[in-house]
């Protein structure tokens, strides 16, 4: 009979699972028993960060759950930040972990990795549940994916102490079908509203991922300008009624206060989206139409109509049902596009460049994923830039803001698609977060850029302390030399001024596999 390790991978295997990205270690031994032979296959990080990193870009690229392998104790609190990050984004992560001896379990008898309460620890973050018997596998796993796949996506965690994981477990039974997300109960009541609107402004976020099609038609019939948050970039491409800039700008708070009806479709409606510069001036939503999966953020802000289901299920019954109209929509959404664009100069006078560098890749390799990490051209991004493939623009700039995600979330999209090219665009201080995870794209054989924007520092921190006239301090670590750092990882080189034409012809040079294009920040 097989061991809980084995059929645990074998479980994952029945639910679609292709890819898992861990380190092995003595506490999990029993999973890559189950691994040999797997039709699974695994990716070895060099961090277990770097697991949660690679599973968060891997789900976000693939729209499937992305699962990692990590040891108890420090192997799962490295993944920590990974997860937090996955919390925010509501990204889909599995994340499968040892735990020392049930009978040592809150004992604190100095067991190897020991922590006082793993599963308590790890639960205020995320779903978390153990396996103390064989009989516990089948129904963890069941749990796990209902809420990877049903309501708001997240990261879930299961922990397996390390004499049940090579108990005896008989054959797992097959797994039931996923729960379609329903018609939110009540939108009959949004239908009038929006049909009786003259100046109706759509707002959406990562949670309509995968539903462009129903959200053009929706806009569409509406003639609804549609501001796109960053995790929503990438929808509605060119599109004229598209607003591909953050509600953070006063000129899309212009557009949402001078509506007459606000549809919020898939987004959280959070703070570093909405008022990223705290100022405590967005428009009054309290008559919005709102539509999400989760009760708990329909709770969090006041609507008129509060509609609990999926988005894009939304999206397509509303846009069966309403009379199209002609409302000066794409004028709207053109006059927004222009003023929001305009208003980084303000901002930062540095920012408009950084957005043409970012634009840059598109124009070099159109079609690619661009995975960011926080540095400066995603910033300016993140606050206007409209990417030509849906899904093919996140980054940690947003909601967590974890530094290092960009190297192995780069990893893990190039993995879940191969038919893309990947670009990882990083500061050179966040890639000191996460150095390894370039050698990992290389065991792999990625095909991953890694776009390093190197001034030599934190640079946006030390313009925001010269700002708050501090003293600039602990803002220039030494930058990796990069030349012979991509010589150590066996990867192609190449430096370049920060100029648009010059990185357009660096992109476009022939390469397989990765390679590293170090970009010269001298503003």
């Amino acid at each position: 009979m097989r061991t809980v390790g084995e059929r645990l991978v074998e479980g994952l295997a029945a639910r679609g699972v292709e890819v898992v990205f861990g380190i092995p270690g003595v506490h999990t031994v029993e999973l890559y028993r189950g691994l040999s032979g797997s039709p699974i296959r695994h990716v070895t990080a060099r961090h277990e960060q770097g697991c949660g990193f690679m599973a968060d870009g891997y789900a976000r690229a693939s729209g499937k759950p992305g699962v990692a392998f990590v040891i108890t104790g420090p192997g799962l609190t490295n993944t920590l930040t990974a997860m937090g990050q996955a919390r925010e984004d509501s990204v889909p992560m599995l994340v499968i972990s040892g735990v020392n001896r049930r009978a040592s379990l809150g004992r604190g008898l100095g067991r190897l990795h020991e922590l006082p309460d793993q599963h308590a620890m790890v639960a205020t973050l995320c779903p978390s549940r153990q396996i103390l018997e064989p009989s516990d596998v089948a129904p963890a796993l069941d749990w796990a994916f209902q809420r990877l796949t049903a309501g708001r996506p997240g990261p879930v965690h299961i922990e397996v102490p390390t004499d049940v994981m090579p108990l005896p477990c008989p054959a797992l039974p097959t797994p039931g079908h996923p729960v379609a997300r329903p018609l939110p109960p009540g939108i009959e009541a949004a239908l009038p509203l929006l049909q009786a609107a003259r100046r109706p402004v759509i707002l959406t976020g990562g949670g309509m991922r995968g539903a462009e099609a129903e959200l053009q038609a929706l806009a569409e019939m509406l003639d609804a300008p549609v501001v796109l948050t960053a995790n929503a970039r990438g929808m509605l491409h060119g599109h004229e009624l598209g607003v591909p800039a953050s509600p953070s700008l006063e000129a899309v708070r212009a557009l949402i206060a001078g509506s007459d009806q606000v549809l919020a479709l898939g987004t959280e409606l959070g703070q570093t989206d909405y008022d990223m510069y705290g100022r405590d001036s967005f428009p009054d939503l309290d008559a919005m139409i709102r539509v999400d999966v989760c009760a708990d953020q329909l709770a969090r802000h006041r609507a008129a109509v509060a509609l609990q289901g999926d988005g894009r299920a939304a999206a397509r019954w509303l846009a069966d049902r309403l009379r199209p109209r002609s409302l000066g929509g794409a004028g709207r959404a053109r006059e927004t596009r222009a003023a929001a664009r305009a208003e980084l100069v303000g901002l930062n006078p540095r920012m408009p460049q950084q957005l043409e560098m970012v634009e840059a890749i598109r124009l070099a390799l159109p079609g690619s994923l661009i995975v960011g990490d926080s540095t400066q051209p995603i910033y300016a991004a993140n606050l206007y830039y409209d990417h030509d493939l849906p899904g093919g623009w996140f980054n940690a700039a947003t909601g967590f803001g974890a530094l290092g995600f960009g190297p192995g979330a780069a990893v893990g999209a190039a993995i879940a698609r191969p038919d893309r090219k990947v670009v990882c665009l990083v500061g050179d201080g966040g890639l000191q977060f996460s150095p390894g995870e370039l050698r990992t794209a290389v065991d792999e054989k990625a095909d991953v850029t890694f776009l390093v924007w190197n001034n030599a520092g934190f640079r946006e921190i030390a313009e925001a302390m010269r700002d708050a006239n501090t003293e600039v301090i602990g803002c220039h670590p030494s930058p990796l030399r990069l030349e012979p750092f991509a010589a150590a990882c066996d990867l192609p080189f190449t430096s370049i001024p920060m100029e648009p034409e010059i990185l357009i012809w660096a992109l476009q040079q022939p390469c397989v596999g990765p390679r590293l294009i170090e970009i010269r920040v001298t503003v």
